[in-house]
């Protein structure tokens, strides 16, 4: 039999009538064995997520708020609990694991540990609710004494604890350090323990139901109701959610990238939309659709170095990138020219040592000038079908031209993967929306 790994975000599993919905969808295939739940997220727009309630708890006790105040804010908690358990029809007590839970967190357990409990609360009644086993994430999921994570080590344990059980629920988000206290993955987590288990698993498949149906080809605060995107690789994945887009924890992309596994993104409340997949590698695209997605972000800074002769003076630009790196700043990009060299970077990152970055580059370059422009925005074309389309740049940049936006800087990576463009912030979402009017015919 096939293996599924699937892994439900908070939207999913936000009350009782979502817990039904998911129970559904994984009895719907007995080939969905594994199951990676979040913690509950928002029931409506103005509502909390359970997991931002155990951090509010946390910090009431750190602050040594009264004792009352603190019953009061953990009580709302073990209600949010209590009635998903009571609408399941459920004869199960919890009130051992509730009381457990929160002496733990006034006896000093630690941030991670208050924020794990949501997924591991949450995991506990799911399991009962489908009749899986439970599988504690921290006796499966390790990290090293300096707080990365250990993965071969979890692929190992975890692995020899999975064929132990057919079907099983593994709460997402944390795991456990060699001292005995829980670690959690940073927000978005459970994203990366379920791509964990996939590779444990050995899955067929790893499918990651959330409130949307699928990738989306750019942001849809900038153009309304953009299209799903079909199929795309690890790749573009990468560059997309590195430029901004965000469905999928980009740290999840890689152990199942690494296994080799798809990801398929769909949407708990239409499970009948066959969503995205993701894959390794894709020969065919959709010729409609050259490009696979648009994604951008704004905050960047651009240091200008112009020198005569810069071409012919040997460690010009390792000079530049070694007073970068005396400062702790990463670039993003280097486009360059034969007497000039624009250093890209994080706005916020140099605001505060700017002044000293310009003398030390001054200093070790000589150059004739030196200069800095805020307010850059960035937009990332992504498209594997690109290297094989003939004018797919000139498309891009007349589309850009033709809505009246200037383009201050242009790169394309030597796999002819993306196109990226750099232009004023005040213009990034007209230029978002023409790139996209452009390659797609509505």
């Amino acid at each position: 039999m096939n293996v599924k790994v699937v892994k439900f975000g908070g939207s999913s599993l936000a009350d009782a009538e979502h817990f039904k919905q998911v129970a559904q969808i994984i009895k719907a295939d007995p080939s969905r064995r594994y199951v990676v739940p979040s913690a509950p997220g928002k029931r409506f727009g103005s509502d909390i997520k359970v997991t931002d309630m155990l951090y509010k708890c946390y910090e009431l006790i750190r602050e040594r708020a009264g004792r009352e105040i603190i019953e009061k804010q953990y009580s709302q908690i073990v209600q949010r609990y209590e009635s998903i358990i009571k609408e399941l029809g459920l004869d199960f007590d919890m009130s051992g694991e509730f009381e457990y839970v929160k002496n733990a967190m006034l006896h000093s357990s630690g941030r991670d540990y208050a924020a794990s409990r949501g997924e591991y609360l949450n995991g506990i009644i799911l399991a009962k609710y489908l009749g899986f086993y439970f599988i504690d994430a921290e006796s499966v999921i390790f990290f090293r004494e300096n707080g990365t994570f250990d993965e071969e080590k979890t692929n190992e344990v975890l692995s020899a604890e999975l064929k132990l059980h057919e079907y099983a629920v593994i709460p997402g988000f944390y795991g456990c350090m060699p001292n005995g206290t829980i670690k959690t993955f940073s927000r978005g987590g459970s994203d990366i323990t379920g791509s964990i288990v996939a590779r444990a698993a050995q899955a067929d498949l790893y499918e990651n139901w959330t409130d949307v149906s699928g990738f989306l080809m750019t942001d849809p605060r900038i153009v309304e109701n953009p299209c799903t995107i079909d199929t795309i690789t690890y790749r573009e994945l990468r560059e997309l959610s590195y430029m901004g887009a965000t469905v999928l924890h980009e740290d999840a992309i890689f152990p199942v990238r690494y296994a080799g596994i798809p990801i398929n993104i769909r949407n708990t409340n239409r499970p009948e939309d066959r969503g995205t997949m993701i894959v390794a590698n894709a020969e065919s695209y959709d010729k409609e659709h050259i490009i696979t997605g648009i994604a951008g972000k704004k905050g960047f800074s651009v240091i200008t170095i112009e020198k005569d002769m810069m071409n012919a003076e040997i460690g010009f630009g390792r000079k530049v990138l070694e007073v970068l790196e005396d400062f702790g700043l990463s670039f993003e990009h280097l486009p360059s020219g034969i007497d000039t060299m624009s250093v890209l970077l994080s706005t916020a990152a140099l605001d505060s040592c700017k002044e000293k970055v310009l003398g030390a580059i001054n200093s070790v370059t000589s150059p004739d000038s030196i200069t800095v422009e805020d307010g850059v925005a960035l937009i990332a074309i992504v498209g594997r079908g690109m290297i094989k389309a003939k004018g797919t740049a000139a498309r891009v940049f007349d589309a850009i031209s033709s809505s009246n936006v200037n383009i201050r800087m242009i790169d394309q990576g030597s796999c002819e993967l993306n196109i990226i463009v750099g232009i004023d912030e005040n213009d990034f979402e007209t230029a978002i929306s023409a790139i996209y009017k452009e390659f797609v015919k509505k």
